[in-house]
């Protein structure tokens, strides 16, 4: 057996022996770092699972998707800028289904909120969307009962509607909707579909939504509101390049001077993706930095506490000295002595801290999901904390005069 791996055992041995010992100071150095971690996970926990939570809402709009719209969906600079944009019209619509090469399907979308009832039931606030039969395909919706709308709804300008998860089970708690009557503001549709549960992105709930034919809607709510352009395209790799010739297409098709910046907005996902980056970043660094700042008295209380057990234990320091201990052997001593608290402190706080998250997620909108990988690194690092804080006194053991240290009462 090696000398290194004797010195690891028996510092080992003795390590636990004098933990035993002193109990009521491991617990305190145990507490002290045990908060550190609890704190650092719970908020990571939190953080990851908002992020979790908004990959898993943006994943509902599709990654092969974009919008034209007059207005950006973040807005930066003068609205107005925007609200001066001149409206799409149906014809460009089709002009650009002809001369893009990675459409594959295109609807435009106008919407409005509205109250919508059936009988004594009623919903305030739903999303009434008018669309074309294509639009199925660019927002991943499904339809769970009946159809979808139909491009002769469309031209025929049916009063039908598709309704979402949310107002079917609202509006119609015991029965099937297909087939029913709902009142959108007044006017009388028929249900002819129903729609899969999507659930909400950036508070925007996807489930309470109204679906007519796009005519129909102009015709129902008059056709003062502008449009914006759904389109899908072949795949997500080609997103970029597909926006790109849209780019050039909507310039042209409505006249775009060569030295005027774009009238109009191309939105995609990942823009929402980084707009919550941004957002979040900031606070992520912050609730971070406050953890880390917890661990990092937790680990000071480590190294007060070390100085002070070798403050108490100088006398058997001289004595192992001069019985032929080496210097790496009390070094070793030490060290293990403050990782295994740390260990011990970050293990119970790995604990604490995944409880407090889990109890956050549930007592509040706020999601938790705290990866495996997080957990072993918040023990690892805990155990990291001790050993960087037990040097200074596992050395200032090591190096102790041993005539000295014998000579100390």
């Amino acid at each position: 057996m090696s000398v290194f791996r004797i010195d690891v055992l028996e510092g080992a041995r003795i390590a636990l022996f004098s933990l035993k010992a002193n109990r009521m100071r491991t617990v305190l150095t145990t507490v002290g770092i045990g908060i550190g971690v609890a704190t650092l996970l719970a908020i990571i926990g939190i953080v990851q699972g908002l992020n979790s939570s908004f990959d898993k809402q943006l994943a509902t709009i599709g990654a092969n998707t974009l919008h034209i719209s007059k207005w950006p969906w973040v807005i930066r600079g003068d609205w107005w800028t925007y609200r001066n944009r001149k409206n799409f019209t149906l014809p460009q619509v089709e002009q650009i289904r002809a001369q893009s090469s990675y459409v594959t399907a295109i609807s435009p979308v106008v919407g409005r909120a509205a109250d919508v009832s059936h009988g004594e039931e009623q919903l305030a606030t739903v999303g009434v969307n008018g669309v074309t039969s294509e639009y199925l395909i660019i927002s991943g919706f499904e339809v769970t009962q009946g159809r979808f709308i139909t491009e002769a709804d469309n031209e025929t300008t049916r009063p039908v509607a598709v309704i979402g998860a949310d107002v079917a089970a609202g509006l119609f708690p015991n029965v099937s909707p297909v087939g029913q009557t709902i009142r959108v503001e007044g006017r009388p549709f028929q249900v002819v579909g129903t729609l899969s549960r999507k659930g909400k992105i950036l508070d925007n709930n996807q489930d309470l939504v109204v679906m007519v034919p796009f005519k129909t809607f102009y015709a129902a709510f008059g056709k003062q509101r502008p449009f914006s352009i759904a389109i899908a395209v072949t795949s997500a790799d080609v997103v970029k390049q597909a926006e790109d010739q849209l780019v050039g297409i909507m310039r042209r098709l409505r006249a775009t001077p060569a030295d005027q910046p774009d009238d109009f907005s191309i939105n995609r996902p990942e823009m929402l993706a980084n707009t919550y980056q941004q957002l979040t970043g900031a606070l992520y660094g912050v609730a971070v930095g406050v953890g880390l700042i917890t661990l990092l008295v937790g680990g000071i209380g480590i190294m007060n506490i070390m100085l002070v057990s070798v403050r108490e234990r100088t006398r058997e320091i001289g004595i192992r000295r001069a019985l032929g201990a080496r210097k790496q052997t009390i070094v070793l001593q030490f060290l293990m002595e403050a990782s295994a608290v740390s260990a011990v402190g970050g293990t119970l706080g790995t604990v604490v801290g995944l409880g407090l998250a889990k109890v956050v997620s549930l007592i509040t909108p706020l999601a938790a999901d705290v990866q495996l990988l997080t957990v072993v690194a918040g023990v690892g690092f805990a155990a990291v904390v001790g050993l960087l804080f037990g040097i200074w006194p596992a050395a200032r053991a090591a190096n102790l005069d041993p005539v000295e240290a014998l000579r100390y009462e």
